[in-house]
């Protein structure tokens, strides 16, 4: 059996701290004896309550919350995690059950946040390179955090993390002669500032869904302006790019956005309605035989995005500029 996490990495930092949030003493046990002898120090919740105190205090690197817990719904319990800030947005959160797995239960899971979903008996080897795995995505999670790549607004990249990410991305895509995309795109709406703030908000928080639910960890997206937000898409040709974009424009439509009532004024004025995106693209179908590097497909995905024109009675609508697109 191959260890996760060796001995001379144990050496070198603190032991990763798990939360488990389990009232089920079996379940909870045979999860401490599968992390306790791989370097990992275990904190335990029996309910919803203690869970939140203890990531309070603790910030733990990993919580595993079962999705019965007595005094909440886990998979509610997780959402609620991460719309509040209350657990590092690096942190994993996975949701456990002995209950056969619905799948309608699982997605749900996906959907608040989970990194994974498991149903006892936990196959232990499994689990440690599931969790060795999620560690290397938290530890450069973080780095990057403190490099200065990360909006603290959205907690996506910022345009500097973007930058990188194309340069990192395109030097896979080069060598293994690979199709690469960038796709930028902006929500379609006059907003005063208060309230544009808050659609900024919304947005990114579903763009985070939408790359939970596509299982594409190898996307980079963030916030490339104000109000601009791009991915950077490996293994996706130019018509990948606008099933992307669809995709984008279908997720946030189906996530009605709520227009804050301004301070002051009746709460009959508060309003929902579906989000419209403009995007514009830049793609290619093999990377290597390109003369554009990725930042400049970048640049060139947000011209096509800039050069469009906002036309709300026909959101397909696509234009062409030179190789990019615009799809408003």
């Amino acid at each position: 059996m191959t260890e996760p996490v060796s001995s001379a990495a144990r050496a070198d930092r603190p032991p990763r701290l798990i939360l488990i949030a389990n009232d089920q003493e079996w379940s909870a046990r045979s999860l401490e004896t599968i992390l306790g002898p791989h370097g990992y120090a275990v904190l335990r919740a029996y309910n919803a309550r203690q869970m939140i105190e203890l990531t309070r205090r603790a910030q733990p690197d990993v919580a595993i919350v079962d999705a019965r817990l007595p005094d909440a719904d886990g998979i509610e319990l997780c959402a609620r995690l991460r719309e509040t800030g209350q657990l590092s947005p690096t942190a994993p959160i996975l949701i456990t059950t002995s209950d056969p797995a619905a799948r309608g239960q699982q997605m749900a899971a996906y959907r608040a946040g989970a990194w994974d979903f498991l149903v006892f008996p936990i196959d232990g080897e499994v689990l440690l390179l599931k969790l060795d795995s999620f560690m290397r995505a938290k530890q450069e999670a973080d780095w990057q955090q403190r490099e200065g790549l990360i909006d603290h607004v959205t907690g996506l990249y910022n345009s500097r993390g973007l930058a990188r990410r194309a340069r990192e991305i395109g030097a896979d895509a080069f060598r293994r002669h690979a199709a690469l995309a960038c796709v930028v795109f902006t929500p379609d709406r006059a907003l005063d500032d208060h309230s544009m703030d808050a659609l900024i908000e919304h947005v990114a928080r579903h763009l985070g869904t939408m790359i939970g639910r596509a299982g594409r960890a190898a996307d980079a997206i963030g916030r490339l302006g104000p109000s601009e937000f791009a991915i950077i898409a490996p293994a996706t040709p130019p018509s990948g790019a606008l099933r992307l974009a669809e995709r984008i424009r279908a997720l946030l439509e189906e996530a009605p956005f709520t227009i804050p009532t301004p301070s002051g004024a009746s709460e009959s004025l508060t309003r929902t309605e579906p989000v419209k995106l403009r995007a514009g693209y830049y793609a290619v179908t093999d990377y290597a035989e390109s003369s554009v590097d990725a930042v400049e497909m970048l640049i060139r995905a947000a011209s096509a995005l800039r050069q469009s024109t906002p036309d709300t009675s026909d959101a397909a609508q696509v234009q062409e500029f030179g190789s990019s697109q615009a799809v408003a």
